[in-house]
């Protein structure tokens, strides 16, 4: 049928105009997007590939989805927009058929310390609904009164054994987010206590000498003089005074003592009030509101379970109900597997009458929990902290909401959906993206990994480079038309040619000997107690399937057990020993943002903005003028734009349209006034004047040509700074780009930069799934990078699904067999070789599998 075609009637003839079959995009200019135009077909399963900052992450997000979602703001009415957040629109000439548009990032919002996984899954809604309408329920004498349908109905209930009058809880009621919380954690499920060992590290100093850490830490520097007016000694070391003046030290009562102090004008004689150290610790918890306060309150407390609720967060009467003999607590600390094994049996247990209400529960509670399942998330326990999930479970929590609200219509925009996925998860993401596209959506995905990529019907290559090498569409059609494209950089992975290359791996120290870091551990979350060997000087893959323990042993033991071994605190209360053969630093490198607003650049965070404002500074204009290093500061410098004060942009408030964010129209962008273009330097490669601002809108790869043979000095140091940029791959950054606007594989990265050409060999580096957003050509990069930091004699321990990566470590422990209740052992650890050869663990297979395409 054609666009527009007739169709006849008894009345006459009408136009049925056909559908529209794709999204036309015109003119595209966003970020590095060249001036592009395509169409994107709807109702299909999309995939966007491409190098790392190819333009990507531009099209899918910063043209698809902040697009759709601004029109679909727009039909809002104006009070309703002015109280929400809205995107700019984005710079592009034309986009047409463009449904409404939610996006699912790479990296999600952590929930607060009061979301569980239960809450932000909404499978706790309907275990709430359940224990209040299907449960027994307690007397006021604490008899049980048999399920009955007269709660539901709101009858009075009379307990048979008493005569009581039972009040059954609302949902609401075994919220502990509400009126079910516990009083005495108020719902967190934990605690705080003051660690008496942390107020006094050091018993061999007096209290002069700062002995009480709380005092001097938060700046009360005249409690060693008020407690003196206690009648302690504060002039011998701490382990001599008594039993009397260490209880007032630690607990005195808040008593004013009149002091005579002396400072630089004079003796002055003050009343004070005492504060204890305890005290101390205490009030700054309840004044840390920001994150900074916290961390250093938190140096001087114990975290522990809650001993009122046993850390389940519910009160008493939360957790009287009872179904099957199980209350609510018990049911929330089950993994969703174990929940979706017990409900079914639920209905059949209760009276005739309740039954329909109880299977239509159970039947919402096992269609949120199938795609769940279906993502790989059935080893999670409802109560799990939505704070631990990473960021891969929080992203698939995500999705699974997105098939659940079954809408139709809707362009989804995924991120990276492969992030945190063993290779035996990616079957179950590629159904429910399926299941997505079967409701009537549209579906858009950037993703490098080339299974998730083989299953889009059609696919858009970005390329041919990154940054200014990129931002075009250099192949698209089906996956089979991006095989035969000549112009492809995925194409050899799609199709198998391209070869998988292995670094030459290094031998392992002998078994028993001092190159190992050796730790135990007891049982912690769902892990079982572990006895763990990491070569030292060598690359150590750990693997697993999601929920395996693999966090959990190097994050959350590993790390804090060497941290805590290298300053001499105590090891994590879970740690029972600990081996550090030698590592005195551990330095994790992850995918958070750097910085938190446009203030912090690739410069700035690569130490070369220092070394150019140097350079500047000591040019013959500048001495001229007067002009000293910190003139050349774009942040307080007196050559930054005033306009802008240095941002180069400014924002303009448009009431009730969202606020505009545009390039400064004084500096245009460059952060500096006029006059700074007038202060230039040269250099044997570009001999053509350069100025700072000139420089900054430079990519590091021509800012590196630009400084190329100039020796040792300072070109040289400038030279070999971005030169390491670029081996990192990241020469297609501007330098003036501001760093929190960077994917997580290029801020991870970035975070390198500094660490390399240094000798390491005490150094541990821990990567959290590094090959986040990385293209394949992209991680070999990063594996050349990984050996440089081993060649220079540093450990190198990363968490990781990626089969290359995983190839490519001298050593790999894999976690398992399944998550949750099911892993938390390790199954398999040796060279990849060993696990190839005898591995039992899913990682051995898959990666039989991968080794198989070998060189």
């Amino acid at each position: 049928m054609s666009a527009n075609a007739q169709t006849s009637t008894q009345g006459g003839t009408f136009q049925v105009s056909r559908p529209p079959q794709a999204i036309e995009v015109e003119g595209a200019r966003v970020h590095n997007l060249q001036d592009i135009s395509l169409r994107i077909p709807l109702n299909r399963l999309v995939g966007i590939a491409g190098v790392s900052g190819s333009g990507k992450s531009s099209l899918a997000l910063g043209v698809l989805y902040a697009e759709g979602s601004r029109r679909y703001l727009d039909a809002l009415s104006t009070y309703t927009r002015r109280r929400m957040t809205q995107a700019e629109r984005p710079q592009v000439d034309a986009v047409r058929f463009l449904p409404p548009a939610l996006a699912l990032r790479q990296r999600p919002g952590v929930g607060g310390m009061r979301s569980t996984f239960g809450t932000s899954t909404e499978l706790l809604n309907v275990l709430r609904l359940m224990f209040s309408r299907l449960a027994s329920h307690r007397c006021p004498n604490g008899h049980y009164v048999e399920p009955t349908m007269k709660v539901a109905a709101e009858i009075p209930i009379v307990c048979p054994v008493c005569g009581a009058q039972v009040s059954p809880p609302s949902a609401e009621e075994l919220a502990f987010n509400s009126l079910g919380a516990c009083p005495a954690c108020q719902g967190t499920g934990t605690i705080h206590e003051v660690d008496d060992a942390a107020l006094v590290p050091d018993e061999s100093m007096t209290i002069d000498q700062g002995a009480v850490v709380p005092w001097r830490t938060f700046g009360f520097n005249v409690q060693p003089d008020i407690v003196r007016e206690f009648g302690v000694r504060i002039d011998v070391p701490f382990r001599e005074l008594t039993d009397r003046e260490r209880e007032i030290v630690f607990n005195g009562p808040e008593e004013k003592k009149h002091i005579t102090i002396t400072s630089v004008k004079g003796v002055h004689e003050l009343d004070f009030t005492f504060r204890n150290a305890r005290l101390t610790v205490t009030k700054e918890l309840d004044r840390a509101s920001d994150d900074k306060r916290l961390a250093k309150v938190s140096k001087f407390l114990i975290e522990r379970t809650c001993p009122d609720c046993g850390g389940s967060r519910l009160s008493p009467a939360a957790r009287a109900p009872r179904i099957q003999g199980r209350n609510l607590a018990e049911v929330t600390a089950w993994s969703l597997r174990q929940i979706l094994d017990w409900a079914p049996g639920v209905p059949e247990a209760l009276p005739e009458d309740m039954r329909p209400m109880a299977r239509n529960l159970v039947d919402a509670l096992a269609d949120m929990g199938r795609r769940l399942m279906q993502l790989g998330l059935g080893y999670l326990t409802l109560d799990r902290s939505s704070a631990s999930l990473s960021t891969g479970e929080r992203q698939r929590s995500q999705l699974s909401r997105a098939v659940r609200n079954e809408t139709t219509g809707v362009l989804y925009v995924l991120d990276e959906p492969s992030t945190g996925l063993h290779p035996a998860n990616i079957e179950g993401l590629i159904g429910v993206m399926r299941d997505l596209m079967a409701a009537g959506n549209s579906v858009v995905f950037v993703d490098h990994d080339v299974r998730v990529l083989k299953a889009a019907d059609y696919f858009i290559e970005m390329g041919p480079g990154a940054g200014r090498l990129g931002g075009r569409v250099i192949a698209q059609g089906s996956p089979a038309q991006i095989e035969a494209a000549p112009d492809s950089r995925i194409a050899g992975f799609l199709h198998g040619s391209e070869r998988v290359l292995v670094r030459r791996r290094q031998t392992l120290p002998k078994v028993g000997g001092d190159g190992w870091i050796r730790m135990e551990t007891g049982p912690i979350h769902t892990v079982h107690p572990l006895n763990v060997a990491i070569p030292r000087g060598r690359m150590t893959a750990v693997t697993g399937v999601s929920g395996s323990g693999k966090t959990t042993m190097v994050l959350e033991s590993l790390l804090p057990a060497l941290e805590a071994a290298g300053e001499g605190r105590r090891l994590p209360e879970h740690v029972t020993g600990v081996e550090p053969s030698g590592i005195e630093r551990v330095r994790l490198v992850d995918s958070s943002p750097i910085g938190i607003n446009v203030r912090s650049t690739v410069a700035t965070y690569s130490s070369v903005m220092d070394m150019l404002r140097k350079a500047f500074a000591s040019t013959d204009h500048a001495r001229e003028r007067g002009l000293k290093l910190s003139d050349f500061s774009y942040n307080t410098g007196s050559l930054r734009c005033p306009q802008c004060d240095g941002t180069g942009q400014i924002s303009l408030d448009v009431q009730f349209l969202p606020d505009v964010t545009i390039t400064c129209p004084v500096c245009r962008g460059s952060r500096y006034k006029s006059e700074a273009g007038d202060i230039t330097l040269s250099t044997s490669a570009h001999p053509a004047p350069m100025s700072l601002p000139e420089l900054l809108d430079m990519d590091v790869s021509q800012a590196r040509d630009a400084f190329s043979g100039d020796g040792r000095g300072l070109f040289g140091r400038i030279h070999k700074s971005l030169a390491t940029l670029c081996d990192l791959g990241l020469g297609y950054l501007k330098l003036g780009e501001d760093t929190p606007s960077l994917s997580g594989g290029e801020a991870q990265r970035l975070k390198l930069s500094n660490e390399l050409g240094k000798r390491q060999s005490s150094t541990l580096f821990i990567l959290d799934e590094p090959t986040t957003g990385l293209h394949p050509l992209d991680v070999r990069t990063l594996i050349g990078v990984l050996q440089r930091l081993v060649d220079g004699g540093a450990t190198v321990v990363f968490i990781e699904h990626d089969l290359d990566m995983i190839a490519n470590a001298d050593y790999v422990i894999d976690m398992g067999p399944g998550g949750g209740q099911e892993g938390g052992r390790i199954v398999d650890s040796g060279s990849p070789d060993r696990l190839v050869r005898d591995g039992s663990g899913l990682t051995a297979r898959y990666l039989a599998e991968h080794l198989s395409q070998q060189d």
